[in-house]
Parts: structure tokens; C-alpha cells; sequence
């Protein structure tokens, strides 16, 4: 179904509410504003409905983080057309309308819009517990913040809606440049810091501060302000909230939800009430047999999967691994079709009980990236040594040797690659090479390689990406077309 942001910026009135926890029972009746907000109960139910827009948000996230880059690309199905949207996202050709592109901007929206109601709503309401007050108004911040940063990255310039929308006028607001959006993003944030708990004393799968900080560091690092981000990530490493786990298949097992490593990660719920995790099943290398399927997936009663199998590991990112990374029997696994052996991501595969529906979480911060955030942080402060024990924190832990004595430019690619190691279909690759001013040269190489040997690519013999493709490398996403329609400031 078609969905507009004024829509959903009006349906901030329409919080749904339920009495469960979100990560066990999300809500599922709704209640008009106007008898809603009366009591600590009523924003304790609004703050569970506005993480719920986190699971369509990541579970399609992969498209627009991962497969833009060199790690992923899709296995072409000559057979199944109906994913122009998905190709055109990987290949640079995007226009609007593209599903993906529209879908994205509106679940970020339906958050903010939430945020929004929350925020204007709880200073006239008085708390049993003022400490779950500020709780609340600390993770609206957080994920008005966390949606505005999103939105700020891939598309460039946005609306600033910042108070409820009650009108079809009001939602028509003329975009904010990039930078207005972030120094918004700062303020949320700063202030989430304040107001939200450690990890050790909040509920588990919602923000903390060491959630709020790292978010907070990462558009510092996008915005090359390294002494900022430096000061809080040493806060967030030095709070005994975090730690890396002994080996890192353990971070994705199923049963090690919100571990210690886990700075902020998306809940997902294994059932049939529609709250399960599934995007795995759209990473097999398909065409696939049922018998294949369950093969991959440890599920006996699986489906054929005919359709196409899109975030398939590219040669590039097979090629990049350092021999003896323990996490490549994590992160890869492969399967044989036909005489030839097909790569598939590995690392999120958990066990579960019936197709599509699994129960795996997804990782939107761990305290790896923290570590290596850290590392170049001091790196472009012109310390290296400084910068070589969080790196080597989590090389040790794949099982491989320091890096020691390097300067700062060799430091400098040094991170990089670890990080497209340790965060390997995370969806960091892109916006890592974006933010590094590498996008352009490696994704016009990258896309010189495919149109040059596109069967290594996963199309079939006799086919290849259309001409145009990889012509424009183009940084951020259209706004929707939808948008336009109904926006004159557009």
C-alpha cells in the first residue's frame, strides 16, 4: 500500500496501546490523542509504538545500505522480473518512484512523527515515577534523532518537523538543508544523553546513553569533528558498559540477544503475529528447490525460493579477506547449483521453527564499531599509536596479528578494511565509503568489473547490467515522488 508522509505525520495521533512490552507483545489497538496521553501508562505504551517502525525500517535496509555498495549484488533471474526497484538501488539508477527509496523515508517519518506527539504531549502530564519521564523523553529523542540522521545521510536536505502535524498544510513543509538537520540531531542527542540510563539499569532493546552517545559520535565522524567524537566515544569505552564478546559468532546467536556487546539493536519477534525478522530468506542465491532451502535454513518444511536472491557476496568482498579471519566461516557459507558454488551471508542464520519467520535482531550499533570508531578518531588527530589498541582489540579477537607502526594513511586504510571485516553486511559499507570520499572511485571501479565479467556477478551467461549503469555515482537517494506531488516546496 502506497503510503505518504503527511499521512503518516497525521497518524502521530493515532499511537497505538497496549499494556505488554514491545519486545514481547507490540501494540496492536489504537486510541485517539485526544483521551490518550492522560497518564504514565499511556506514554510508557506511545514510546513501544514508536520503536515499532524499526522493524519494516531494517528489514529492508539492506537494499539501500549494503547492495549500493562493492560487498553485495543480486543474482539476475531472467525469469522474475518484478524487482527493477532492488536492481535499479545496486546498478546507480534509481528514479522516483522506487518502493524502496519511498519506503525508507516514510517509516522514518512515522517515527518522528510519533517522537513528535510524545515530546508535545508529556510536560502537562504528571508521572507516578518522574524517573520514567525522563526515560521516555529521553528515547523519543533518541529516535527522532536516530530517523533524522537516516533521513539526513540518504537523501541529503528533508523536512524539519519538530511539533505534531494536525493538518494536511502543516505537513507541507519546505526542506531543511543537511546541516540544519544534524545540528537538530545534535540537539536531540545532547539532551537523550542526559535524560536516558546506562545500559546495566534500562530495559533491554531500548536506548541508553551509551546509545545516545554513539549515535551522537557517528555523526561526528560523519561530520569530521574527531576531537567530539573522540571525547565520547572514550566515555561510552571507559563506562564498564560495553565489552567484546570471546569469539564473534557469539554476538549473532540467537539465544545472546542484547548482549554485552550490543549498543543499540533492533527487536524482532520469532511467531506468527507479524513481528519476526525474515530478511535472510531474501539473501539466498535464488532460484532455489525447497530441499535447497532447508539446507540453508535448518527448516524442514521450507518453500521453493523463485524469485531473485538479492545481498549475495560479491568476489570483491570474498577476494578482501585476510586468510586466517576467523570470521569468514561467520559471515560466509555457500551453496553449489548447477556446477557452480554460490556465496550467501551466513552470520544471521539462527534456528527457528517455520519459514520467513525467525526471531533475529539486528544490529544497528555494537561496541566493535565503538572500538573502531575510537581508533579513527585519534587516527585523523595524527595518533596512530594511539589508535592501534582499538583496532587491534578487534583484530585479536578474529584470530589476527597487530597492526603496529604504521602511519596515518596506512592506519587510515587500516580501519577501513577492518571495519568492512568485523561489520560485514551490517549496511555500514556504503555510508563508510560515502562519508571517506571513497564512493565515487570504488563504486565506478566496482561497476567496471561487473559490466567487464558480469557472469563473476551472479547474471546468467548472455546478460549483463544495462549500459547506463554505474555511469552516475550518485551519493544520496531522490526524495519520493509521492512527496513531490503533494509537497509545492519540493
Amino acid at each position: 500500500m502506497k503510503k505518504y508522509i503527511y499521512s503518516s505525520l497525521l497518524l502521530a495521533g493515532l499511537l497505538t496501546g497496549c499494556g505488554e512490552d514491545f519486545l514481547e507483545l507490540p501494540p496492536e489497538d489504537s486510541l485517539s490523542q485526544a483521551i490518550f496521553f492522560e497518564t504514565q501508562s499511556d506514554f510508557e505504551q506511545a514510546i513501544n509504538a514508536t520503536y515499532a517502525p524499526l522493524r519494516d525500517l531494517y528489514s529492508d535496509a539492506y537494499i539501500m545500505g549494503e547492495m549500493r555498495s562493492d560487498n553485495t549484488h543480486y543474482r539476475h533471474n531472467p525469469n522474475y522480473r518484478a524487482v527493477q526497484s532492488e536492481e535499479n538501488v545496486a546498478n546507480f539508477l534509481v528514479q522516483s518512484p522506487n518502493a524502496f527509496v519511498e519506503t525508507k523515508y516514510d517509516n522514518n517519518y512515522l517515527i518522528i512523527a510519533r517522537a513528535n506527539q510524545i515530546l508535545a504531549e508529556i510536560d502537562a502530564v504528571e508521572f507516578d515515577d518522574p524517573g520514567v519521564k525522563s526515560n521516555v523523553i529521553g528515547q523519543a529523542l533518541f529516535l527522532r534523532a536516530h530517523s533524522y540522521f537516516d533521513l539526513a545521510r540518504y537523501y541529503g536536505s528533508v523536512p524539519l518537523h519538530l511539533t505534531p502535524v494536525t493538518n494536511r498544510e502543516e505537513a507541507a513543509l519546505p526542506l531543511s538543508s543537511r546541516s540544519e538537520i544534524l545540528a537538530q540531531v545534535v540537539s536531540d542527542l545532547d539532551e537523550a544523553i542526559g535524560l536516558l540510563p546506562v545500559k546495566a539499569n534500562q530495559e533491554a532493546g531500548r536506548a541508553t546513553r551509551g546509545s545516545a552517545q554513539m549515535l551522537l559520535a557517528n555523526l561526528y565522524m560523519v561530520e569530521e569533528n574527531w576531537s567530539a567524537a573522540s571525547s565520547l566515544l572514550t566515555d561510552l569505552v571507559n563506562s564498564g558498559q560495553y565489552n567484546l564478546l570471546g569469539d564473534y559468532a557469539s554476538v549473532f546467536d540467537i539465544n545472546n540477544k542484547n548482549n554485552a556487546e550490543s549498543i543499540f539493536e533492533v527487536q524482532y519477534l520469532e511467531g506468527t503475529e507479524g513481528f519476526a525478522s525474515s530478511f535472510m530468506y531474501e539473501w539466498l542465491p535464488m532460484p532455489l528447490t525447497a530441499d535447497q532451502v532447508a539446507q540453508i535454513s535448518g527448516v524442514s518444511n521450507s518453500q521453493a525460493a523463485t524469485i531473485e536472491g538479492f545481498n549475495i557476496p560479491t568476489p570483491d568482498y570474498i577476494q578482501s579477506r585476510e586468510a586466517s579471519d576467523a570470521r569468514t566461516s561467520v559471515n560466509l557459507d555457500s551453496i553449489e547449483l548447477e556446477g557452480t558454488f554460490y556465496p550467501y551471508i551466513k552470520k544471521f542464520w539462527q534456528p527457528h521453527s517455520n519459514p520467513g519467520l525467525t526471531g533475529v535482531n539486528w544490529p544497528v550499533y555494537r561496541y566493535a564499531e565503538a572500538l573502531l570508531f575510537l581508533a579513527e578518531a585519534l587516527n585523523e588527530q595524527g595518533q596512530p599509536g594511539q589508535a592501534e589498541q582499538y583496532l587491534n582489540a578487534v583484530r585479536d579477537r578474529a584470530g589476527l596479528g597487530p597492526i603496529t607502526g604504521v602511519d596515518q594513511a596506512t592506519m587510515r586504510q587500516a580501519i577501513l578494511d577492518e571495519r568492512r571485516s568485523e561489520l560485514a553486511f551490517e549496511n555500514k559499507r556504503w555510508l563508510d565509503l560515502v562519508r571517506t570520499g571513497n564512493a565515487q572511485q570504488v563504486m565506478s571501479d566496482f561497476g567496471a568489473r561487473v559490466k567487464a565479467n558480469p557472469e563473476a556477478y551472479y547474471y546468467p551467461p548472455g546478460i549483463a547490467p544495462p549500459p547506463a549503469s554505474f555511469t552516475t555515482i550518485a551519493e544520496t537517494f531522490p526524495l519520493p515522488a509521492s512527496e513531490a506531488l503533494l509537497n509545492p516546496n519540493f
